[in-house]
């Protein structure tokens, strides 16, 4: 994909909103407790917009949505675009690029991962604080659009620290135990093996999921400030002796819905 397809895609959107959005949060696997939550929503499906590939994945409805959150205009993406759908690498720029045509400022991506550390329970909800790369694969690689960024870019500070510490307060201050950790990205579809899980803690990794990071790296790319939250909705393969299932995954974000909510309203009142 090129910047006009990008540029297509953005400016087909402008043409049906007032304002320009100055958070963008794209909502993971069952997360989507957020998009319910706001008053009188102005939703664009991602099927009617220029150049968007279809959402194939359970719990991802595919649509923007705008609207207003503690005083911030806030666009919220309801599903995301996963390498094992069989997308190609760039594809995967979509979400973080037009948030910045868009006008975002701060990009926040939500998740549901498999909990490594085995201090997480299923329920928490994990600050990332930096990620790993396991998918072998890289959204930025190919021709760099330099109108979004440089061809070469800093990874050593993705995860903004004052969007961290905004989170950390925003959880004390409404009794919401938040904990903290490293996100490493398998590019699935299948769950991890045991012995996968078990190399991946050596690697120090505290989550596992499928996502994420291709999006982070696009969002570093072109100057969002980032944070990112995992809901552990599951211990990884190996830790309980029981088989993992995405209707386990969506169940337990469901559970966690009402404490995303709000840590996310409390933390969106902050910025």
């Amino acid at each position: 994909m090129d910047y006009d397809d990008f540029k297509q895609m953005s400016d087909y959107i402008k043409s049906k909103i007032n304002d320009e959005p100055e958070v963008a949060i794209i909502l993971g696997s069952g997360l989507s407790g957020l998009a319910e939550e706001v008053k009188n929503p102005m939703k664009i499906s991602y099927e009617k917009v220029p150049n968007m590939p279809k959402v194939t994945v359970e719990g991802h409805k595919g649509e923007f949505i705008f609207c207003d959150i503690e005083g911030k205009k806030v666009l919220l993406m309801s599903g995301r675009f996963h390498l094992y759908e069989g997308h190609k690498p760039d594809v995967l720029r979509i979400l973080p690029y037009v948030s910045k045509l868009l006008g975002a400022k701060i990009f926040i991506a939500t998740n549901a991962a498999g909990g490594v550390n085995l201090s997480f329970k299923p329920g928490d909800l994990m600050v990332i604080k930096d990620h790993i790369n396991y998918s072998f694969s890289n959204p930025m690689m190919g021709e760099n659009i330099p109108k979004m960024g440089d061809r070469f870019f800093d990874m050593s500070m993705a995860y903004s620290k004052r969007l961290i510490d905004i989170l950390r307060q925003s959880g004390k201050e409404n009794d919401i135990a938040l904990k903290e950790g490293v996100y490493l990205m398998y590019s699935g579809p299948n769950y991890e093996t045991p012995s996968e899980i078990k190399a991946f803690r050596i690697l120090g990794a505290d989550a596992v999921g499928m996502s994420t990071v291709p999006e982070v790296l696009a969002a570093r790319h072109c100057g969002l400030e980032i944070c990112g939250i995992s809901c552990i909705t599951n211990m990884a393969a190996g830790i309980l002796e029981k088989p993992l299932n995405h209707e386990e995954v969506i169940q337990t974000s469901n559970m966690v819905k009402d404490k995303f909510v709000e840590l996310m309203k409390a933390f969106i009142k902050k910025l």
